[in-house]
């Protein structure tokens, strides 16, 4: 990302929220002298790319132009640095030690089941849960894909697994994937292979109806 919007996230991330004056000022701290129309460029290619949020007016105290204020979205969240993978494998490890493997795989089934009611995959022919099944996982991450399989198959693609570094300690979570994929489709997957296995990606056997 270009170093002047860089700097424009860290500053909205740090203030919660910023008007253009604001920014400016604090941009001018960092790199130098820069103008307010400048700054109003950069804000917009960021609203863009769908990491800067349209502007809102800010309530004066005294009379005066209304005042506009810029806020990060959700989405810039992932320019950030975090600690998820510690946290879920912190989690994952906490969990085997303290609990039975049954209360586990009972905690796992139920992300499973709330990813599911998430998903609202609508009932219909197979081709038809298949489309929505592989756009809900890809919006959640996994690289997924379908098609046509020897013998006129079914097969589920999945060639990037969202918490790999997790998972690769942690093979419950890939029980849990299944069960969500049963729970998408309505009907019980078959799993081809497994990147867990040095495969290229994780496939699974999709039954031509329930």
């Amino acid at each position: 990302m270009q170093q002047t919007r860089r700097h424009i996230l860290e500053i909205l991330k740090e203030h919660k929220s910023a008007t253009i004056d604001e920014i400016v000022t604090a941009l001018t701290e960092r790199i130098g002298r820069i103008t307010a129309v400048t700054v109003r460029h950069h804000l917009e290619i960021l609203r863009g790319e769908g990491l800067v949020a349209a502007p809102e007016v800010r309530r004066r105290s005294a009379p005066g132009r209304p005042q506009y204020v810029y806020t990060l979205t959700e989405r810039a969240a992932e320019y950030f640095p975090n600690n998820y993978q510690g946290l879920a494998t912190g989690l994952m490890e906490q969990m085997k030690e303290q609990l039975p493997s049954v209360q586990v795989n009972n905690i796992l089934e139920g992300v499973a089941g709330q990813m599911v009611d998430n998903a609202m995959v609508p009932d219909g022919p197979i081709e038809l849960r298949l489309e929505h099944t592989v756009a809900y996982l890809n919006k959640s991450g996994y690289s997924a894909s379908w098609d046509h399989g020897d013998n006129g198959h079914l097969v589920l693609s999945i060639s990037n697994c969202p918490y790999e570094q997790v998972s690769c300690s942690n093979p419950e979570l890939c029980k849990m994937d299944e069960k969500i994929i049963h729970g998408l489709l309505g009907v019980r997957p078959k799993r081809l292979s497994w990147q867990m296995e040095d495969e290229e990606a994780c496939r699974y056997l999709i039954p031509a109806d329930k």
